[in-house]
């Protein structure tokens, strides 16, 4: 059980901008929100030095949660599309927690925010518009974890985010910009049958169409405010090993190393023929 007093603190690193918040054990706010641009390029030094610079401001903490947006896997971070190729398997929790010398976990930014809008009944997809295409999608308020929605082929040999991203709104504007988004809603429906849909990001606002009674346009700082709920899953996804998943078990694993890069799989060689 936690104290009552827990101070977490929040950060959402996105390829606009990195936010950091405190919040209280019921997710309230303390103090101000900070914010930087993010910079460019975004790589893991320039990143983390941004994150030292806005939570200097905020005081201390007990924890801290991190949205972050690519794919992550036990606080790795696997891709980094908006960012800098050198967050490719990124140990970040690991880094982060040595370096704080506090808890840490991190998630896809997309399942932050999914954590502070989702009801936790049924089947619940959250999606991000912003820089890029964010997503995640809970079962009974349970992450279904990996899930990248954004790279996926769509249409014309391009991918959601060709057509929902930042680049694809200023490419499209506004107005065929939305005809995308309104088609892309009952597309990724038929794809999930969810119970509700949420949509996140800064560039929800700009959704000028009436949505489904199944759909709800949630705040952006939901990115940060998601950051206690994160604490309530276990710390890392299990991921079945070899030994194991014949036996229906799970495993977690130790990963990563004092650089942050994640150790790369060892090869096995083929038995010697005979």
């Amino acid at each position: 059980m936690q104290p009552a007093d827990t101070r977490t603190l929040a950060i959402d690193v996105g390829g606009t901008g990195v936010k950091a918040i405190l919040l209280n054990t019921k997710g309230r706010p303390i103090g101000e929100r900070q914010r930087v641009d993010t910079p460019r390029p975004a790589t893991t030094e320039a990143v983390l030095a941004a994150i030292d610079q806005i939570i200097k401001p905020l005081g201390a903490f007990d924890r801290a949660s991190v949205g972050f947006p690519g794919v992550v896997k036990r606080g790795v971070t696997y891709t980094a599309h908006n960012l800098d190729p050198s967050w490719i398997g990124f140990d970040l929790e690991r880094v982060l927690a040595r370096k704080w010398k506090r808890p840490v976990r991190v998630a896809n930014d997309a399942a932050v925010q999914g954590y502070a809008a989702i009801r936790g009944r049924g089947v619940e997809l959250v999606i991000t518009l912003g820089t890029g295409l964010g997503s995640s999608l809970f079962t009974d308020g349970h992450l279904v974890a990996g899930l990248e929605l954004a790279h996926h082929p769509w249409k014309k040999k391009l991918t959601y985010e060709d057509f929902l991203g930042r680049e694809g709104f200023q490419r499209l504007g506004r107005k065929s910009w939305n005809k995308q988004v309104e088609k892309a809603i009952e597309q990724v429906e038929a794809l999930f049958n969810y119970d509700h849909l949420y949509i996140g990001g800064g560039n929800a606002t700009k959704i000028d169409f009436s949505l489904p009674a199944n759909v709800t346009r949630v705040p952006n700082d939901d990115g940060l405010l998601g950051g206690v709920a994160l604490w309530r899953d276990e710390p890392h996804i299990l991921i079945p090993s070899h030994g194991l998943a014949a036996a229906g078990k799970a495993t977690s694993v130790p990963h990563g190393n004092d650089s942050g890069k994640s150790k790369a799989p060892q090869s096995r060689q083929a038995p010697a023929a005979r």
